[in-house]
């Protein structure tokens, strides 16, 4: 399947303008086309481009809202309830991590929870944002039931990511972006789009049992928890999957487990559950920085396997598919796909 090459800017730029193009405010689609940009570039491209047309939907058919702003509901010094008024994910998590960075330079930690949000892209871009001030920053999210708890047959949980960054010396981190579910669905359906198959493990048919076909997880089965089977720890995933829902629908009073509408269906609104959260690490142990460092290089400084890396391509299916979306709201120019790459 061919392959091409396309900047961070042109992405950025494409997609602010297919937001803008059915209503969005500029900066509501600045947010949302930086947090898909850096999906991307961070190697989730089930949360980047490959996104852009849901967005581009949910705000033509008004499931989502465009007009106003985030609001705080409650607070306390440390802490904070947010009402995110049904506005896109990205607009409500940015609202809601600068508030808890906020916090934790005050009180040394900043807990902010909000209810009435939308899809926000990678968590890690939230967890990150803390890394600017040399915190420990936290993202949780609760999402549509996608996944089939061990044992189980039925799609009780979202696929809840978890996010954890870390400051080490120098500019450098740890970044812990992942999904309690064995994979994200938009890894599934990419599978799907190209007519390949899935590795064993990721998701289960309509009978809980685990399959590699796509089009059984996508109609009537599900994700299943990190780790799989129950024989190899899926238990783990499903706690991990629970944890996250407390964290976000329970704790905010937000929609949760199957209470929380079906994935893609928008006959109405959302209402997800978020958590976001920033430590100062001054408030603890001096050598936070220091020993952060350390950690790393203990793990980086094994002898790998094997090597390998990743790119920054974009199979110009995608790019083709969000072209003709693009068209249809009347946006120009497209994205170009014209710098191919071989394979």
């Amino acid at each position: 399947m061919s392959r091409c090459l396309i900047s961070k800017v042109e992405v950025q730029g494409f997609i602010e303008r297919c937001m803008t193009g059915v209503g969005t405010k500029q900066h509501h689609a600045r947010s949302l086309a930086e947090v898909l940009v850096e999906g991307d570039h961070r190697g989730h491209y089930s949360h980047g481009l490959n996104r852009m047309d849901m967005y581009v939907k949910d705000i033509q058919t008004g499931i989502c809202a465009k007009d106003g702003e985030p609001v705080v509901e409650k607070e306390s010094a440390a802490t904070a309830l947010v009402d995110g008024k049904n506005l896109l994910g990205p607009v409500v998590g940015n609202f809601c991590m600068n508030l808890a960075i906020k916090k934790a330079k005050e009180a040394g930690i900043g807990w902010v929870v909000a209810h009435g949000s939308n899809h926000y892209g990678i968590a890690g871009y939230y967890s990150m944002q803390a890394l600017k001030e040399n915190m420990i920053g936290m993202s949780f999210t609760n999402t549509s039931p996608l996944v089939v708890p061990t044992r189980g047959k039925d799609c009780t949980l979202g696929t809840n990511p978890i996010s954890v960054a870390a400051p080490a010396k120098d500019g450098d981190s740890f970044v812990l972006d992942m999904a309690t579910s064995a994979v994200a669905l938009g890894k599934v359906e990419l599978h799907e789009r190209r007519g390949d198959t899935i590795p064993e493990g990721w998701g289960c048919d309509a009978q809980g049992k685990l399959t590699t076909d796509p089009k059984l997880v996508l109609s009537g089965g599900g994700l299943v928890p990190v780790g799989g089977s129950e024989a190899t720890g899926g238990y783990k995933g499903y706690g991990l999957g629970m944890m996250v829902e407390v964290f976000c629908g329970i704790l905010a009073g937000a929609q949760y487990s199957n209470h929380v509408r079906t994935w893609k269906v928008t006959d109405r609104v959302a209402n997800l559950g978020q958590c976001f959260v920033a430590i100062n690490p001054e408030n603890f142990a001096p050598g936070f920085a220091d020993r952060m460092s350390d950690l790393l290089s203990i793990q980086r400084g094994m002898e790998p396997v094997s090597g390998s890396c990743c790119g920054a391509d974009k199979h110009c299916t995608l790019v083709n598919y969000m072209n003709e979306c693009a068209k249809r709201v009347g946006v120009s120019p497209l994205l170009p796909c014209d710098n191919l790459i071989s394979n």
